[in-house]
Order: C-alpha cells, then sequence, then structure tokens
C-alpha cells in the first residue's frame, strides 16, 4: 500500500532563495545539491510554539532517514527582531536545529511556496517535485509514511542517492549558563535558573555568576532522580513551593519542564527531581487520549493528563494551587500538589486576544506569571505581545481576564505612554516591584518596561539587552536592583532602578507582522480546509466527529456569514463588499487511526492549525480560498 492518496499534482520545486544559510558551512545550497535526497521545507519562525513542536516532531524522523532524507529549515520571520540574523543564528543554537536553515526575512521563498501559516511542511521528491504540503504540527506519523514510501520508489527507480546531506554543525560554545530562560531566589540567597540550553538547572550564588551546583545531568530527556541522573527538555519556569507545603508535598521547587510537557518538582537538600504532572506526551487538541488511562502503578491522575508546553508556574493564594501557563495551548490550568490534580481553568484554546471570563477567553502562548499584592495574576501572552491581568475569585477557578498593553496576534512595536496605546514585541517575562507596579521583560525589544498601574502609564526602564525573558527584584533599603535572565546573553545582568522609577519614555514606531495578502472578492467565498489521511489511515470518529473547522475575522464585520464551529472542513463564507481589507482566522483539526480491524487498539493521529490570513476584498478577488491541512 503507498501514500498516493497524500500525493499533489508533479509541479516542480521553486529555487531556494533568501540572505543566507545557516549550518551549511557557509555555503549556499541549491536544489540542484539535494537532486536524489527527499527533502522536507520547514516553514517556521522561532516566536511560533507550534513551530518548535514540529522541530522535535521531526527529530526522530531525521535521525532515522538521514541518508536519504534532508531537512531544511526555511525561516519566514513573523516578528522584526526575528528578522535579526545574529538573533536567528542563536535560535537555531538555542532550539538544536540540526539541519540547514535558509534565512527568508522578505518571505521569497514562503511565497515561492504559497506557505499561509506558521509552521508549513512541503515535501520534495528526489526528482525536484513537490508531492506534499501540510500546514500545523502532529503530521509526524503520517509525513514518516511519506518518506519511507518515497524511499522504497525511488530506490527501485535508480533516483535516490544516500549519502551525507549538506549540514554542517557550528562550532560548540561553552560556558557556565546557555539560553538560561527564568530564575529565583533561594531562601538562602542562592539564586536558581533554569538553564534551558542546558537542560538543567543552575544554582549560582547571589554575584549571580559563580556555579553552586548543577541539578540535572545535561543531557535532553525525561528522567527522574537524583542531580546527576534528572533530566529536563529546555526548562523554563520556576515557582518556589509556599513554606508550609513543602514537607507535605515532598519538593521545594515547581519547574515547568516545557518540552517534556511536564511539571518537575525539586528537593533542594537533596537534589532530587520528580515527576508531578505531565507523562511526556503533548496535549492535541480534540484527541481522544489527552487523559490516559490508569496505569496500576498509583500514578496521581495529574501525571496520567497530557501537558502542552508549561512555560511558567506562580503559587496563586486565591486558587488554593499553582496557576500554570500552557504556552503550547494557549490556555492557563491549575495543578493542585495534594491532590495531585490539574485542570484546565482559563482560555478556549483558540489562539487570539480576547478578554472576559476565564473559559471564554483567548490567549496566544502564555509565557510569564507574576502575581501582584492584591492577589490578581499578571500574564506575559507573548504572540499578541501583551499583558494581562488575570482575577481568581477566592477559592474557586473562576474569574476573568482583561487587556492592559496589547492590539493583537499581529501588531507588536515599542512605543511607552498611555497603557491603551502601548506597544511591546514577544514579552516572556513579568514581575512586581515593591510599589505594585509591574515589569515586564520585553524580550524581543530587548528592555524592560514599567507599567504603573495607578497612572495606566507605560515606561521603559532599560533597553540594549539580549532577549530578556525573566526578572528578579531585590530590595535593599530605598535601592531596588533588577537580576534580568539576560537569555541570548547567556548571563544574569544587574540593573539598578533609578529611586523614583521614572523611566523614559520611548517610541520607536510600531509595526505589524507582513505576509503577503490574498485578493478575495466581495460576496460568497468556499473555504476548503484540505486533508487526506495516510496510507492504511481512516478518519477516527469513534469518539465523535473527526474533524473540526472553526472561522472568525478581524474586523468581525469582515464576514456576514460563514463565522463559527463546526463539524465540515469546507464552509461558504460571505464577503463583506463594504470592508475593504481584514484577517480570516481559520482553526482546523483532523483525526485518522491505523486502519486495521485486528488492531483493537488502533494508533491515532490529530493534525491541527491555526491560519491568520491577511485579505483585500477587490471585485477581481479570487472566490476560493484552500488551505492545506495534509495533502
Amino acid at each position: 500500500m503507498t501514500s498516493n492518496n497524500l500525493r499533489l499534482p508533479r509541479v516542480r520545486a521553486s529555487e531556494l532563495v533568501g540572505r543566507g544559510w545557516l549550518n551549511t558551512g557557509g555555503k549556499d545550497v541549491t536544489l540542484a545539491d539535494l537532486r536524489g535526497k527527499i527533502v522536507v521545507l520547514d516553514f517556521w519562525t522561532f516566536c511560533c510554539i507550534n513551530c518548535l513542536h514540529v522541530l522535535d516532531e521531526l527529530r526522530d524522523l531525521e535521525a532515522a532517514h538521514r541518508d536519504e532524507l534532508v531537512i531544511i529549515g526555511v525561516h519566514s520571520p513573523k516578528f522584526v527582531h526575528e528578522a535579526d540574523p545574529v538573533a536567528l543564528a542563536a535560535a537555531v543554537e538555542r532550539y538544536e536545529v540540526h539541519h540547514p536553515v535558509l534565512d527568508d526575512p522578505e518571505l521569497v521563498t514562503w511565497s515561492a511556496y504559497t506557505a499561509r501559516a506558521w509552521p508549513t511542511l512541503v515535501v520534495i521528491d528526489p526528482e525536484g517535485y513537490v508531492v506534499a504540503q501540510m500546514a500545523g504540527e502532529g503530521h509526524a506519523h503520517n509525513l514518516g509514511i511519506l518518506v519511507r514510501d518515497l524511499i522504497a520508489e525511488h530506490d527501485a527507480k535508480g533516483t535516490l542517492h544516500r549519502g551525507d546531506g549538506p549540514y554542517v554543525p557550528p562550532e560548540p560554545t561553552s560556558g557556565t549558563l546557555r539560553f538560561p530562560a527564568k530564575a529565583i531566589t533561594l531562601p538562602g540567597g542562592n539564586l536558581l535558573v533554569a538553564d534551558a540550553g542546558h537542560h538543567s538547572l543552575a544554582e549560582l550564588a547571589p554575584d549571580g555568576e559563580t556555579l553552586a551546583r548543577r541539578i540535572g545531568s545535561g543531557e535532553r530527556g525525561l528522567a527522574d532522580g537524583g542531580p546527576d541522573e534528572a533530566r529536563f527538555s529546555e526548562p523554563n519556569g520556576l515557582c518556589l513551593v509556599p513554606d508550609e507545603l513543602r514537607e507535605r508535598l515532598g519538593y521545594d521547587v515547581l519547574v515547568a519542564d516545557t518540552v517534556n510537557h511536564a511539571l518537575r518538582g525539586v528537593d533542594l537538600a537533596s537534589g532530587t527531581v520528580v515527576t508531578v504532572a505531565g507523562n511526556g506526551s503533548q496535549y492535541m487538541v480534540g484527541a481522544s487520549d489527552n487523559v490516559l488511562p490508569a496505569d496500576g502503578t498509583g500514578s496521581t491522575a495529574a501525571c496520567l493528563q497530557k501537558l502542552s508546553s508549561p512555560w511558567d508556574v506562580a503559587w496563586v493564594e486565591p486558587l488554593g494551587a499553582f496557576l500554570v501557563a500552557m504556552a503550547g495551548n494557549h490556555t492557563l490550568w491549575a495543578f493542585d500538589g495534594e491532590q495531585g490534580s490539574v485542570e484546565h481553568v482559563a482560555g478556549t484554546m483558540n489562539e487570539g486576544l480576547l478578554d472576559g471570563p476565564l473559559p471564554e477567553a483567548w490567549f496566544a502562548q502564555t509565557s510569564g506569571l507574576a502575581v501582584g499584592p492584591d492577589r490578581a495574576v499578571w500574564l506575559a501572552d507573548s504572540e499578541t505581545s501583551a499583558l494581562r491581568r488575570v482575577e481568581i475569585d477566592a477559592g474557586t477557578s473562576r474569574g476573568t481576564v482583561t487587556t492592559a498593553i496589547g492590539q493583537g496576534l499581529f501588531d507588536f512595536g515599542h512605543r511607552d505612554g498611555a497603557a491603551g496605546q502601548a506597544l511591546l514585541q514577544h514579552p516572556l517575562g513579568v514581575t512586581i516591584l515593591p510599589d505594585g507596579s509591574v515589569v515586564v521583560a520585553d524580550t524581543y525589544n530587548g528592555a524592560i518596561r514599567r507599567l504603573d498601574p495607578a497612572t495606566d502609564e507605560v515606561t521603559t526602564l532599560a533597553t540594549g539587552l539580549a532577549e530578556p525573558s525573566g526578572v528578579l527584584v531585590h530590595v535593599d533599603g530605598d535601592a531596588i536592583t533588577l537580576t534580568v535572565v539576560e537569555s541570548a546573553a547567556h548571563r544574569l545582568t544587574r540593573v539598578a532602578l533609578p529611586a523614583r522609577l521614572a523611566g523614559q519614555v520611548l517610541d520607536t514606531g510600531a509595526h505589524r507582522t507582513q505576509r503577503p495578502v490574498t485578493d478575495v472578492a466581495p460576496g460568497e467565498l468556499a473555504l476548503d480546509v484540505v486533508f487526506t489521511p495516510a496510507a492504511g489511515q481512516k478518519y477516527d470518529d469513534r469518539y465523535g466527529p473527526s474533524t473540526r473547522l472553526q472561522v472568525s475575522s478581524t474586523p468581525p464585520e469582515l464576514l456576514l456569514d460563514g463565522a463559527g464551529d463546526a463539524v465540515e472542513l469546507t464552509r461558504a463564507l460571505r464577503i463583506n463588499p463594504d470592508v475593504t481589507e481584514g484577517v480570516l482566522h481559520v482553526t482546523a483539526q483532523a483525526a485518522s487511526c491505523d486502519d486495521d480491524p485486528a488492531n483493537e487498539f488502533p494508533a491515532c493521529h490529530l493534525a491541527q492549525q491555526d491560519w491568520g490570513v491577511p485579505v483585500r476584498v477587490v471585485a477581481t478577488g479570487d472566490t476560493t480560498l484552500t488551505l492545506p491541512l495534509h495533502g
């Protein structure tokens, strides 16, 4: 059986054009150089959590077929900062990308392959023809089937050439820290740092430089045990467990172990690490197996629940639990260590900026958490470049979210002044000053910003930092010092604040994500999301409908008809002729499983993607919009 049902009509692949190449030893790569290899183009941008998921999905496939397969990352940036070649080189190192990467800041190659979403995968056969295109994450299994079929087909034809590809590993780097993410102050005054690039925790002396000890072997993985045996995978958030809970829980620090999709507990006295939530697999929206059945070992409910890239954790007294920023599916969750339970408390899992009651709110890569003196939670919501405020009713998981700074998914910049007009660029960290004002690690602006809730004014406290991702506050009398986790500089940096906390008022301009615009005609627009199960698979409808399609628009008036949530992957939309431009927001999911009647427990897979398609309404525009989820 072959995967021909996934194949596109034979179309010659377009040349790979960009500003330059990484991981090739300084050489350019052409399609002619890749002839005889199966090529997977991975269109990504390093801010995007879904793109990072795909990088992890591709690792096993890349290792299994290194002689026949070449993966090429095509980096097509969303944010201005991501177009900086130095920042891109750092991201390639940070995320351990072990294949060539084309720097495509002008989206030339992106446009040539009609990519519409991050991430998008394009498969090119050994003869140089495009054979498949798929958007979103969750395609690893189907992609593996296609690659194996292409190997067999072209091996038989004599058009497959085995051997080394164009990847040249960069020179290794060394240092105490490598892309540190966040830090906390321990009771004795030392600092504990989530050393993401070293897949471990680094305990530093109060000077922020001297290494006292390391917890974790430094090898990427998920393993409990002592400080030399335990393994992490790109840990990010850290939270001290409240004093009264430490003895009962058996650990002192809770860690958001991001790429392991897990929460880990650390006993500081022994350095022992235990997994307290998550089972190492990613929660996929709409999947039927996000909660695993009891395994007979006495595992807590929290350890049977799949999570999705937890990025930060904070103890929230009104909740009576730890709040978890679940970046991978744009939500907030609550973890109760005593009950051994974890539950989803906020966010619909749609990506966007929408305030209101917690279950109805939209977030976008929830990243940094801090609790204010009034016990409200401040959230760095990175993909909307927003600072959000979450209020939780005492003793419940109910509450509301409001936006203090932020305009949406595609608007960002560096602008101080009134909070309603202020702009950030992909912030990842947040903390609280003694006066109750909020400090934001404005990561892609390389700045530390301050919001004074009393005046609703935003100022800049420091600039020129290399991707700050976390901030600690130190108070000594009237003097306040910030310790900034300067991630891309691999260090902690001290910043002394002025006595009056005035800061600067800066305005370096506003930006909007620039992507090719699709011209659509007013009136009826046929939306078609293409998905075809791989060979040997069928739609998985054992637990309900196997597909789901959600459609909305910005502004809402762009759509006269067709918005909402339904099962079918096709939809008739009606475009308002009185609206000249906007963005169509489309979310699609499709579940498939192995089609083998003899298998009582077939393996099942979920593909999903969010598209934000900029459109311009013109009389001569298209009347059909086709989005390839898998085809």
